[in-house]
């Protein structure tokens, strides 16, 4: 048994939860009206198994995709091909991408920015998006406060998944380190995949979360070379944020 960064069952889970052109609170809606000029190359970084990238190749949009996980880009890419879309994948991390193009817009939805659990890391990573943007390019992404429950983790206790095939996932996590100072929570996540009673496979995920503070990740963004930041909330674009149970979603030029 090891740890894994979104494996085998934990992309299952992903696929059941987090559907094909699935809405969180009105994210799809804007990344694919603030995309929707877009003429040349857009990228989605940590693009997952195609929530977001497939309706907006379905709109007609040139997107990429990037991710680490290897699991996560083959049900990405199976969605695309059961939809007759062509498309093309890179498996990388962000800290060391190294893609052929550069692009019009780079996106990150989902809040999955803070997934990049260590902070110089996250910062590097940002440092290659900007190389990949053209000159005048956009860098757009959303990030998320934890909840109030923080003490919990945000994954505390046990869910049940029922898969199409009848077989079932179980998931159980545990809070295993937070610090409000250095802005970050571990979680463990136990997966088991159960078929006609019998436990048949079994996977563990450190999920990690590392947040940043409204105005902080506008200098950070600053700091690397971005300029006009917008910081919108609750994917109105323009709408100062107003509380700590927003969402906010960034937009940034190139220079």
């Amino acid at each position: 048994m090891s740890y894994s960064y979104y494996g085998k069952l934990c992309t299952e889970v992903y696929d059941l939860t987090k559907r094909v052109g699935q809405s969180l609170g009105g994210d799809l809606e804007y990344y694919q009206e603030r995309l929707s000029s877009c003429k040349g190359r857009i990228l989605e970084a940590m693009v997952g198994s195609g929530r977001v990238i497939i309706p907006l190749l379905e709109a007609g949009l040139l997107v990429d995709g990037v991710d680490y996980s290897a699991e996560m880009l083959e049900s990405c890419r199976k969605r695309c091909e059961d939809r007759g879309l062509n498309v093309r994948l890179f498996e990388s991390n962000l800290v060391e991408l190294d893609l052929p193009d550069r692009y019009e817009a780079i996106i990150i939805p989902g809040g999955s920015f803070l997934l990049i659990e260590n902070r110089e890391e996250s910062i590097a990573a940002l440092k290659r998006l900007y190389d990949h943007l053209q000159p005048g390019g956009r860098l757009l992404l959303d990030l998320f406060l934890p909840d109030t429950h923080f003490e919990s983790g945000g994954f505390s206790g046990s869910s049940t998944f029922q898969l199409p095939d009848g077989d079932l996932i179980t998931m159980e996590g545990k809070l295993l380190e937070a610090s409000l100072f250095d802005q970050y929570k571990v979680t463990l996540l136990k997966y088991e995949k159960w078929r006609n009673g019998a436990l048949i496979e079994t996977e563990m995920q450190r999920f990690a979360l590392r947040w940043y503070g409204v105005h902080e990740f506008k200098l950070v963004l600053e700091s690397i070379g971005f300029t006009d930041v917008v910081v919108s909330a609750n994917y109105e674009f323009g709408r100062a944020p107003s509380d700590g149970k927003q969402n906010y979603a960034y937009e940034a030029i190139k220079k």
